[in-house]
């Protein structure tokens, strides 16, 4: 059999299976739902039980055979044919690793990967860790993990196989642009515990903040953050979200209200269709508002950092300053299954303030400055300083 006859092979089982699932009402996790979709009735369902049989009773390794791992795979041929790489099933132990990446500690080196033109690629590495230290960039592409090529392989697989116990090294070979060869970087697993944010001031009078994710503990750092700028002599704020590859909504609209006007749109969910869009709204207290700000975006950039990014420019017309952000404006949603596995689906689009819609093409700079590599000093960094201090 060929491997496009397999495929689609896969993707009819998946199919059958995960709508019979839906048929006898699976509950999702905490939040129940029983499903009053059916299949349409021109489906033929006497297929999937047909090579259900054919496994069952000529199947000659039989001690390959576990029909949990069936299901599994059915459900996620089914997933995969939606040809979308944020759609994934995950199961137990990967809906776990993923949950726990959500709370700022876990065991591995330290990155956000996604992909981008079916190519596996680092959207950034996070500060502190093995992956910033061995010199992995945004926009590095992924070749291999190990000797697993990762050509058609989902991020959420490449997080499966590149996480793993404190101590224990997994090696990628990389491309990156400029680079003639790959080249393999060795890294060493360890626990990650991802800060949300620091802050300093510069020049006597501004405000440096730098953002890492929005984690779940970011709006409590950034409001204790916004008090000590509040009495601090600071009366300018540079926000860097360069290399943040975004985290809770929540947060990023919360963190949002401190800068914008009660009641400005931060972002629009857009479900298509001709359905309504839901927009997310300013909330804040507003206590930021009156200092002028600068952004510093680039490459890894992405999803709920190019919400604010874009709010704010949106809003108040403040200046974006470095290279295209990545382009993550998709929304997904995460639905719990009852056996401790989720389907994390797509479920809209992510627009600007202004209906700018980032997927793929992300924002870009209205100062755009590449990374100076060779250089002892941050010059983007400096382009922001020196651009908010001609800002009243």
């Amino acid at each position: 059999m060929q491997l496009s006859d397999k495929k689609n092979l896969n993707i009819v089982i998946s199919i059958i299976v995960l709508l019979v699932v839906f048929c006898i009402g699976v509950g999702f996790g905490k939040d129940q739902v029983i499903c009053q979709t059916c299949p349409p009735e021109d489906l033929n369902f006497s297929l999937f039980w047909d090579v259900w049989k054919v496994i069952d009773e000529q199947f000659a390794l039989k001690e390959k055979v576990d029909e949990q791992k069936l299901i599994y795979g059915a459900i996620s041929g089914m997933v995969e044919s939606l040809d979308d790489p944020y759609t994934v099933f995950m199961q137990p132990e990967e809906t776990k690793m993923f949950k726990e990446d959500t709370e700022g500690s876990f065991e591995g080196v330290g990155m956000e990967i996604g992909l981008r033109d079916d190519q596996l690629q680092v959207i950034a590495p996070l500060k502190g860790t093995p992956a910033e230290k061995a010199g992995l960039k945004a926009g590095d592409n992924i070749l291999k993990i190990g000797d697993k090529t990762t050509y058609d392989m989902s991020a959420d697989e490449a997080i499966s196989l590149i996480r793993g116990p404190k101590g224990t090294s997994v090696v990628l070979t990389i491309i990156r642009d400029g680079w003639e060869e790959p080249k393999e970087i060795k890294l060493v697993r360890s626990i990650i515990t991802v800060p949300s944010m620091t802050w300093e001031l510069k020049d006597g009078n501004i405000a440096y903040i730098r953002i890492y994710q929005f984690s779940k503990v970011g709006g409590q750092d950034f409001r204790k953050a916004a008090l000590e700028i509040l009495n601090s002599e600071a009366d300018k704020i540079i926000l860097d979200l360069r290399n943040n590859p975004g985290g809770f909504l929540e947060i990023a609209q919360e963190i949002a209200g401190w800068f914008l006007e009660a009641g400005q749109i931060v972002a629009i969910e857009d479900f298509g269709e001709g359905q309504e869009p839901e927009r997310f709204l300013s909330e804040g207290n507003s206590r930021l508002l009156s200092y002028p700000i600068v952004v510093l975006i680039d490459k890894g950039t992405a999803s709920g950092s190019e919400i604010l990014a874009g709010a704010l420019r949106d809003n108040r017309g403040v200046k974006l300053i470095g290279e295209n952000s990545f382009g993550k404006g998709l929304v997904q949603q995460l639905i719990n299954l009852n056996d401790g596995s989720s389907v994390k689906v797509t479920v809209a689009k992510w627009l600007t303030p202004k209906g700018e819609s980032i997927q793929e093409k992300g924002l870009v700079p209205d100062i755009e400055i590449a990374f100076d590599e060779n250089s002892e000093t941050d010059n983007q960094l400096e382009k922001a300083i020196e651009v908010l201090k001609e800002l009243q």
